[in-house]
């Protein structure tokens, strides 16, 4: 037996594999990992026999003779459902099965959010078709698109016509066996566990596209009350809902984000959700004093935690790791803040024709001595992987960069000194290309599992 408890962690890659190393090491915390990455291959050929029901069952089993004692994950696809069933069937600490499911159902999100937020929800309907079906006569353009349950923004975007809408629903055999591998899990659980007439997942949902700033509310759930950490400021592409930075603080007012709080709260309370760390994206107008949900995700936004930990000191991989083992996360000590400001810098291009050049080693150390706050991940991926990014999201992100500053402006210098050593434009307005109209739908993941083609390089200072 274990000499002393360990902590299992569920489909651990990229921000989570660092932000878990970090809190680990600074708690002396014992873990175990399982789960496949989507994003490298073969790992991701497991994606061809992953039965959640199994996988669950399996660790189940493992738990005590491996010393587990709590479970946790971040993972959008699969991981945050799983570890609420390990959870649930262990007797330990986790987020309710049904809430995970409320919130990642787009559909019943919506529905819910109808009932308890009316202000706050945006005109929606379901497009009650399988893919590659004839798309029915009638809808009023355009349209916002994104299916009933995905990740990473894929299929998601907005159409103008019936025949945007009908060239976005057409896919080749191979790709519509790769959504359905990906669904799949998530709609035979939603079936038990939702209730009696869910429409299936396997469907696209229709919404009134919106046209605002974009904001990011983080917070979590303890004994049922719901407490926010704070709100990540999102940046497009000019043209486009494709990130290009997301940013802490918020230039958000306060009474803007308190309100934020407060539609949080009434919908994560209707739909269950006591336990638990949560990501509310929703747009705000200024113009129109209009908050308006985009989703709710069940976990945590992890390419933010390390912004937090700059910028308030608060290492949100800590607090998933005191909600797993019971705890308050208002208990977890705050560290020295490093920055006054922070960011996530999302560098993509949307010209399937327009050179990527990865840095090589030089670069890369060039970076590290230079900004050693830095935090990099270069995504390569051969030409064919490329195309099918431009095919399912309109971009391909071939890097991501981290980076304190004492404030905005001087982040922003950092921002390009750094970008320079990479060898790529800065993501602010003016060092961009002009990016095609109608272009990508917020992407703040990678693409989908079998269309990525090659695993991240991780590279840290």
């Amino acid at each position: 037996m274990p000499s002393s408890p360990r902590t299992l962690l569920l489909f651990n890659y990229d921000w989570d594999a660092v932000g878990h190393q970090r809190a680990g090491a600074a708690q002396d915390m014992a873990f175990d990992e399982a789960g496949f990455d989507l994003f490298s291959f073969p790992s991701n050929a497991s994606l061809v026999w992953f039965d959640m029901e199994r996988f669950v069952r399996r660790l189940a089993h493992q738990a005590k003779a491996k010393g587990w004692t709590a479970v946790s994950s971040n993972h959008e696809q699969f991981g945050a459902l799983a570890a609420a069933l390990l959870a649930e069937r262990m007797g330990w600490p986790g987020t309710p099965v049904a809430a995970i499911l409320a919130c990642q159902h787009k559909l019943y999100a919506r529905q819910v959010l109808q009932r308890v937020a009316p202000e706050a929800n945006l005109e929606f309907a379901l497009l009650d078709v399988e893919y590659g079906e004839p798309v029915p006569p009638g809808i009023a353009y355009p349209r916002f698109v994104k299916p009933v349950k995905a990740a990473f923004s894929v299929l998601a975007r907005t159409v103008h016509n019936h025949a945007e809408l009908h060239r976005h629903t057409r896919f080749g055999i191979w790709e519509l066996w790769v959504i359905r591998r990906l669904v799949e899990p998530f709609e035979r659980m939603a079936q038990q566990r939702l209730g009696p007439g869910l429409p299936s997942a396997h469907r696209l949902l229709l919404e009134a596209p919106v046209q605002a700033d974009q904001f990011n509310l983080d917070g979590y759930a303890f004994n049922g009350d719901v407490h926010a950490i704070g709100v990540v400021d999102a940046v497009m592409y000019p043209g486009t809902q494709a990130f290009m930075r997301f940013e802490l603080p918020s230039k958000l007012p306060p009474s803007v984000q308190a309100r934020a709080l407060d539609v949080a709260r009434r919908f994560l309370q209707a739909v269950g959700f006591t336990h638990g760390l949560f990501n509310m994206e929703f747009f705000y107008d200024a113009a129109t004093d209009r908050l308006t949900v985009i989703e709710f995700n069940p976990r945590m936004a992890a390419q933010f935690s390390d912004l937090y930990l700059r910028v308030q000191g608060l290492d949100l991989h800590a607090l998933a790791l005191a909600l797993a083992h019971g705890h308050n996360p208002a208990s977890v000590p705050c560290a020295a803040p490093t920055a006054g400001a922070a960011a996530s810098f999302v560098y993509r291009v949307f010209d399937a024709q327009t050179p990527v050049t990865m840095p090589g080693t030089a670069r890369c150390k060039a970076l590290a001595q230079a900004f050693p706050d830095a935090l990099l991940f270069p995504f390569p991926k051969p030409r064919g992987s490329m195309e099918r990014d431009f095919k399912w999201l309109g971009s391909y992100r071939y890097g991501i960069l981290h980076l304190g500053g004492l404030d905005a402006a001087h982040l922003r210098e950092r921002c390009a000194a750094a970008s320079a050593l990479l060898g790529w434009p800065a993501p602010y307005a003016e060092s961009m290309p002009a990016a095609p109209e109608h272009a990508a739908a917020p992407v703040a993941h990678p693409a989908s599992p079998a269309l990525a083609g090659s695993s991240p390089l991780r590279l840290t200072p």
